[in-house]
């Protein structure tokens, strides 16, 4: 295959979605004769019929259709291994968007002020993720990476450094019972409707973030959780800065022993891991080190 033009394979690809040697070539930006020119050529290369045309459609051979199928994977590897070569060049530059959920507590800043004094080319943008949609954001390229709750079983995210791990606070109305008490056991909260988000979180992730089989209310935002407590409608499992920094008279929060710690994780789509992306994991990594050393 000496001589193998990475154009021909363009064409063949962009002719095989499109079934139009018109639009195939307004997505190269060449010509249809040249759409027809680098076809020729890569079936001159192969030595076989890639493609059937006739005055009413164009359509694939049955070896075209397996070329294709094994020819587009390898073509979309290809281009990312050239992508993060490029990335590589570059070094860190341009723009990282980075969301978050609950709070942008001291910890995450100071991972952001250390990406952003290691590589001063990269301009940080940072928006708050959703409580009912933990992974949105990152699955729409909406932002590049999130720090979110965990547990994280998307097969598409990649899970990077352990960002916080902090003991579980329960937010009740100052009118309920738990309100003057010390602290809390999983056996307190057995029989205590725990406020949990709706979809598009995942059910696993609903569970988690509320482990109780008694029927409460689903919100959207930690406000409108944060709201139905004060109303005594339920309660509702926050971390310890969280708690700390919602903070408001009409709702109290008391310690919870004996429950998983709630933990914070950086995660990003597998297929959009970048150099910056890289960088960032490394400084979230730096700060909760930081943290732990000093806790």
């Amino acid at each position: 295959m000496s001589g193998l033009e990475v154009r021909e394979l363009e064409c063949f690809l962009a002719l095989a979605e499109e079934l139009h040697f018109g639009r195939a070539g307004e997505r190269l930006y060449v010509s249809q004769s040249r759409v027809s020119q680098l076809l020729a050529a890569l079936e001159q290369r192969i030595g076989a019929r890639l493609v059937e045309r006739t005055s009413r459609r164009v359509r694939l051979t049955p070896l075209g259709e397996r070329f294709h199928a094994e020819l587009r994977p390898a073509y979309a590897e290809l281009s990312g291994v050239v992508e993060r070569a490029r990335e590589s060049a570059r070094g860190v530059a341009g723009r990282i968007r980075i969301g978050f959920q609950g709070t942008a507590d001291a910890r995450l800043m100071e991972a952001i002020t250390t990406f952003q004094k290691q590589h001063p080319g990269c301009v940080t943008e940072i928006a708050e993720v959703p409580f009912a949609d933990p992974f949105g954001a990152v699955r729409a390229g909406e932002v590049d990476a999130a720090i979110v709750l965990l547990p994280v079983a998307e097969p598409e995210l990649v899970l990077g450094p352990l960002f916080s791990r902090q003991q579980q606070t329960v937010a009740v109305s100052v009118r309920h019972p738990f309100a003057s008490r010390p602290s809390l056991t999983p056996a307190d909260l057995a029989d205590t409707p725990l406020i949990s988000a709706t979809a598009p979180a995942p059910a696993y992730w609903r569970e988690a973030q509320a482990p109780s089989a008694v029927p409460a209310p689903a919100v959207r935002t930690l406000q409108e959780g944060l709201t139905l407590v004060a109303a005594d409608r339920g309660a509702m499992l926050l971390c310890r800065p969280t708690a700390e920094y919602h903070g408001r008279r009409d709702v109290a929060f008391v310690p919870v022993t004996g429950v998983p710690d709630s933990v914070l994780g950086l995660v990003w789509h597998r297929d959009g891991e970048t150099e910056r992306v890289r960088a960032f994991a490394r400084a979230v990594a730096a700060a909760g080190d930081v943290a732990a050393s000093a806790a």
